[in-house]
């Protein structure tokens, strides 16, 4: 069966670092918003021109263009045994787009990581990511990248005043989304307060229950 996993949560729940460890230990792709955009302004692709537009313009990446972005994404014979989500979806829009998408492929399993506002304002002030790569840093790294040996820097909107911005922004937006999946038997909320052990381990374990839950509901159906 293979493992198609959404990660929800505010900025500095931790989303990258376990999506990282998930995708790793299953051998699938993890897949963020950064990285799809990324590589579609560098590739040259039509919606990645698209993107690029619009962020030197200084504008948001609209739903249509996300959208396109992660329908290239999951088209690639990389995903068949499945995938990782970080940042995607963030939108009511971009949800049922992704609804749309997986037809005809396995369900979606959904882990939504729980985190106290001041918990995660403390977090994003004291995070890093490579100024290469743009990989988030490690508690284990000091002044240098474990991936590529890039310097570990701050990034500019991870002040304060920006992070508590972006938080209102995802209770604004994303949080919507919560209950959008909620009734469904392959959701699960886990505790993100805790050491990043634990949370993997925990994370394993709403994998585990989410994927029978899918196997329960399939044979019913």
């Amino acid at each position: 069966m293979a493992l198609n996993l959404i990660m929800l949560g505010p900025p500095g729940a931790g989303k990258g670092t376990q999506a990282e460890a998930v995708a790793r230990e299953h051998g699938i792709p993890r897949i963020s918003t950064g990285d799809m955009l990324r590589e579609a302004v560098q590739a040259g692709t039509p919606v990645g021109l698209a993107a690029k537009a619009r962020m030197d313009a200084g504008s948001l990446v609209s739903d249509e263009v996300i959208i396109a972005i992660v329908r290239e994404r999951l088209a690639r014979p990389d995903t068949a045994a499945g995938f990782v989500l970080d940042g995607f979806p963030r939108t009511m829009g971009q949800a049922e787009a992704l609804d749309r998408l997986m037809a005809g492929r396995e369900p979606l399993l959904v882990l939504e990581m729980i985190v106290p506002t001041d918990v995660l304002v403390h977090r994003v002030r004291g995070r890093r990511i490579c100024e290469r790569c743009g990989g988030n840093a490690t508690p284990a790294d000091e002044a240098t990248c474990a991936k590529c040996g890039g310097t570990l820097m701050q990034r500019r909107d991870d002040s304060e005043a920006v992070v508590r911005e972006r938080l209102r922004v995802y209770e604004r937006d994303t949080r919507p989304l919560v209950a959008y999946y909620r009734d469904r038997p392959t959701f699960r909320a886990l505790d993100g307060d805790q050491p990043p052990a634990v949370v993997a381990r925990a994370i394993r374990d709403a994998v585990a229950s989410a994927r029978e839950a899918a196997r329960a509901a399939e044979r019913e159906s």
